[in-house]
C-alpha cells in the first residue's frame, strides 16, 4: 500500500513538473552533461603533465589503433596511421626545420589529411599553432604572422604562390617558410616532403610538453571582429576542451561518423569538428571544401551519421534540385549555427527527421548556448543554473550611439522578456576571456565595465538577442562595424581601407545589406569620389579582386556627394542599410559587381529583380 502511494506521489510530481515546466527534463539532463564536462576539464588541468586533446588522441590510438580516423578522397587513414605519420612530420620539423618547444608556427593550408598530421605534429613538439584563413593575402597574411609572433609558416602547394608574394617581407620578420607537398618547388620555400618520408616514426619525447598547463595557448584562431585586420583569438587548452566536448553534449557517440566540409582554420571545423571527433574517438570524413552537389552522395557512401553546418550550408542543400533519394541517408544529427527558421523547416521537410542542434558562441567569447530541445529558430535556452555559473544578461542598446543604454547611476539596463537586447557575460574564473594576441586595445574594447554595479566586468558579445517568455533565445543581429557573409565575418574598416587606396575615392562607408533568400548580409559601399574624378567600374573591380577575399568584396556601390557623419564624426550607416540596393529607392548612382563582365556595372531594375528572385548569383 505504502509502495503504491510513494509511486503515485513520484509520478504526480513528474507530471506536475512536466505540465508546469515542460522543458525541465531536457534542461536537467543538459545541465548534468555540462556539469560533468566542467568536472572533467578541471581534472585534466590538475594532472601532471596537463591532459590535452593530444593525450586523448594517444589514448584513442592505444584503444582502437585500426579504427578509421580520416577518410579523404578515396584514401583511408587509421588512428595508428595518423599517429605514425604525424610522428614523422614532427621529427622532420624538429631535425630539419629546427622547430622547438614553445615556438609559434603558422599553418596556412587547405583542408587535407596533411593539415591534421601537421597540427598533431606541432602539438607533439609543444608548439602553439596559428591557424591562418586560406583566403587572406598580402598585408593580411603578414599581419596574421606578426600578431601571433610566428617564427615559422607551413603551407601547401596551392597556397605557396600567395606566400611567395610576401616572402621577402616574411624573411625580414624572421619567419621561415616550409612546404610539405611533393612536386612543388618555390624559391625561398624549404620543401620538407622528402625529409618527412625518411623521418623516424618514433614519438617525440614527452619532455617537450612538460611545461604545458591547462591555461597555456594551444591555438590562435583569427576573427575579423569589428576592426580592420584579423585578430588572433587565444584558444588555451581549457577552452579547446570545452569546445571539443560540444559533440558529447549533443549526443555524439563513439559509433558515429562525422562529415567535415567546413575549413579547419575555422573554430567550427577544428574545434567543434576535428578535436570533438578525437574526444569521441570517431571517424572523420573530410572534404577540401563544401559541395552541395556531392554532399548527400558522400554521406551515403561513407555512412555518415553526423554533419556540421553553418546557415549557408543548409540553405545551399535546400536549394539543390530535389531527388527521389533525398531521405536515403543515415544522418541523424546536424551540429552547427546560423540556420534560419524557414531553412530549418524546409530541411526537415525535405531530408527527414534529422536532429538539428543549433548552437551559439564566438571563437573568443566566454558564453555559449546549445538548443537541446530542437525548438526551430532558437539558438538555446536561458537556464537558471547556467546563469548562476556564468552570469549573463541582455541589456538595452542604442543603435544610434552604438553604446549600451545607461541609467542615471551610469549602469546598464536589462531588457524585458520578448525585447531585443545586447548579450553580455560576466568575466570570471569559470568564464574567462583570454583576449587577442598582441592586441590589448581590441581586447579591452570587448570588455564592458560598470554593467550592474561599479567595478564589475563583462564580455561584450556584440550580438543582439531576444529571449522569449519560455526562455528560448533567438539571434537578432550583429552590432558594430562588421557583418557576416558566406559564413565569414567581414570587417568594414578593412574593406574601407582597401577602397581608399584608389586615387579616385575620397571617402568610403562600408556596411552589410540583407538580400532575400540569403543568410547574413552582403557587402555594400557608399563612396564619395575625389574632386573631378569619375567612378571606374573595371579598375575598382580589379582592385578589390586582387586585395580582398571573395566574401569581403562589396557587391554594390553607391556614389554620394557627401557621406553622413555624427557629431563625433562617426559614419552613419543606419539609413544606408535600410535603403539597401533598391534602385527604385536610391537616387544616387548605383553599381553592381558583375563577375561575368569583371566590372562594377550600373545597377538596373532588371538586375535588382533577378537578384531578388534568386536568378543572379551573389
Amino acid at each position: 500500500m505504502m509502495y503504491s502511494v510513494v509511486v503515485g506521489l513520484v509520478v504526480s510530481c513528474f507530471l506536475f513538473l512536466y505540465v508546469r515546466f515542460p522543458y525541465f527534463i531536457p534542461d536537467f539532463i543538459f545541465v548534468l552533461k555540462t556539469f560533468n564536462v566542467g568536472i572533467q576539464v578541471s581534472r585534466f588541468g590538475r594532472r601532471t603533465p596537463c591532459y590535452t586533446i593530444l593525450e586523448r588522441f594517444a589514448d584513442a590510438v592505444r584503444s582502437h589503433p585500426e579504427k578509421r580516423f580520416i577518410v579523404f578522397e578515396g584514401e583511408c587513414y587509421s588512428y595508428r596511421d595518423a599517429d605514425r605519420i604525424s610522428n614523422r612530420v614532427a621529427n622532420a620539423l624538429r631535425e630539419h626545420a629546427r622547430v622547438r618547444s614553445g615556438q609559434i608556427v603558422a599553418l596556412f593550408h587547405g583542408n587535407a589529411p596533411q593539415y591534421v598530421w601537421t597540427w598533431l605534429a606541432l602539438a607533439k613538439l609543444g608548439c602553439t599553432v596559428a591557424l591562418l584563413n586560406t583566403n587572406i593575402r598580402s598585408r593580411s597574411l603578414l599581419h596574421c604572422c606578426d600578431c601571433c609572433c610566428a617564427t615559422a609558416l607551413i603551407t601547401d602547394a596551392d597556397l605557396a604562390p600567395a606566400v611567395a608574394e610576401v616572402l621577402p617581407s616574411l624573411r625580414e620578420r624572421g619567419v621561415s617558410v616550409f612546404l610539405l607537398s611533393d612536386g612543388c618547388e618555390t624559391d625561398g620555400v624549404v620543401n620538407l616532403s622528402a625529409a618527412v618520408s625518411g623521418a623516424s616514426e618514433e614519438a617525440p619525447p614527452l619532455s617537450l610538453r612538460r611545461d604545458i598547463s591547462i591555461r597555456s595557448p594551444a591555438l590562435y584562431i583569427y576573427t575579423s571582429g569589428t576592426t580592420g585586420l584579423p585578430k588572433a583569438a587565444v584558444i588555451n587548452h581549457h577552452r579547446l576542451w570545452m569546445m571539443s566536448f560540444l559533440q558529447r553534449i549533443s549526443g555524439v557517440s563513439s559509433r558515429d561518423v562525422i562529415y567535415i566540409c567546413l575549413p579547419l582554420y575555422h573554430s567550427a571545423g577544428i574545434l567543434a569538428g576535428l578535436t570533438g571527433a578525437i574526444e569521441r574517438g570517431i571517424t572523420v570524413v573530410l572534404r577540401r571544401k563544401f559541395s552541395a552537389s556531392r554532399f548527400w552522395d558522400d554521406c551515403r557512401e561513407h555512412e555518415v551519421t553526423v554533419i556540421q553546418y553553418i546557415g549557408e550550408v543548409m540553405r545551399y542543400l535546400c536549394n539543390t534540385p530535389k531527388r527521389d533519394n533525398d531521405r536515403d541517408h543515415r544522418v541523424r544529427l546536424a551540429l552547427g549555427n546560423g540556420i534560419r527558421a524557414d531553412t530549418w523547416e524546409e530541411f526537415l521537410r525535405r531530408f527527414g527527421n534529422v536532429n538539428i542542434c543549433e548552437c551559439y558562441g564566438a571563437t573568443e567569447g566566454n558564453i555559449g548556448f546549445v538548443n537541446n530541445t530542437g525548438k526551430i529558430g532558437s539558438v538555446g535556452r536561458v537556464s537558471a543554473i547556467h546563469k548562476m555559473l556564468v552570469p549573463f544578461a541582455f541589456i538595452k542598446f542604442d543603435p544610434e550611439t552604438q553604446e549600451p543604454v545607461r541609467d542615471s547611476a551610469g549602469l546598464c539596463v536589462e531588457v524585458t522578456p520578448g525585447e531585443t537586447g545586447l548579450l553580455v557575460a560576466k568575466i570570471n574564473k569559470i568564464a574567462p576571456f583570454s583576449g587577442y594576441a598582441k592586441n590589448p586595445a581590441q581586447t579591452e574594447k570587448k570588455k564592458l565595465r560598470n554593467v550592474f554595479k561599479k567595478g564589475d566586468l563583462y564580455f561584450n558579445t556584440g550580438d543582439l538577442m531576444l529571449a522569449d517568455r519560455d526562455g528560448f533565445l533567438y539571434f537578432q543581429d550583429r552590432i558594430g562595424d562588421t557583418f557576416r557573409w558566406k559564413g565569414e565575418n567581414v570587417a568594414t574598416t578593412e574593406v574601407s581601407e582597401i577602397l581608399l587606396m584608389l586615387d579616385s575615392i575620397e571617402a568610403a562607408n562600408v556596411y552589410g545589406v540583407k538580400v532575400s533568400g540569403h543568410e547574413g548580409r552582403v557587402g555594400m559601399a557608399a563612396l564619395k569620389l575625389a574632386d573631378g574624378m569619375e567612378f571606374d567600374g573595371s579598375a575598382t573591380y580589379e582592385h578589390v579582386k586582387n586585395l580582398l577575399p571573395a566574401y569581403a568584396r562589396p557587391h554594390f556601390i553607391r556614389i554620394q556627394d557627401e557621406l553622413d557623419v555624427t557629431g563625433t564624426f562617426k559614419q552613419v550607416k543606419g539609413q544606408l542599410v535600410q535603403e539597401g540596393f533598391d534602385p527604385n529607392v536610391i537616387q544616387n548612382k548605383l553599381f553592381f559587381l558583375d563577375e561575368s563582365k569583371q566590372a562594377f556595372v550600373p545597377m538596373t531594375e532588371e538586375i535588382y529583380s533577378l537578384i531578388l528572385n534568386g536568378h543572379m548569383r551573389l
